[in-house]
């Protein structure tokens, strides 16, 4: 039996959204492994997620998120709880044609998903 090959990171993403009936563009993709970054940037001095594995972050933080989408009704979507912006920011990074609120009592959660909007030009959020 032949070993198999590791999948790179942006196969893992399109191929795991496609599983989800999403489809999405280049763009979206660099956007998404680009909040990952900025993720990992903040974790490491203000502890968002205990995820802190790139392979673990791409499916319980990327592919978790957007498994929700398909299943969305409206313009106007609630994330409460959102913690580090999840799923809310990976789902506005995807959707741009849907608002997002995002809440949390976490101050320092808050400023980081405040940084990810800024950063991004998360307008709808």
């Amino acid at each position: 039996m032949a070993p198999t090959l590791p999948v790179p990171p942006r196969a893992r993403l399109t191929d795991g959204a496609a599983a989800l009936g999403i489809a999405l563009t280049p763009s979206q993709i660099d956007r998404m492994f680009a909040f990952l970054e900025l993720l990992a940037r903040w974790n490491r001095t203000y502890n968002l997620t205990a995820v802190r594995d790139p392979d673990e972050q791409l499916s319980r933080h990327l592919l978790d998120s957007l498994a929700i989408r398909p299943f969305l009704f409206g313009d106007t979507v609630l994330d409460l709880g959102t913690g580090a912006g999840l799923p809310g920011l990976p789902l506005a990074l995807c959707d741009p044609d849907r608002r997002y609120c995002l809440l949390d009592g976490s101050g320092k959660k808050i400023r980081f998903v405040r940084q990810a909007v800024m950063e991004f030009g998360l307008t709808q959020v």
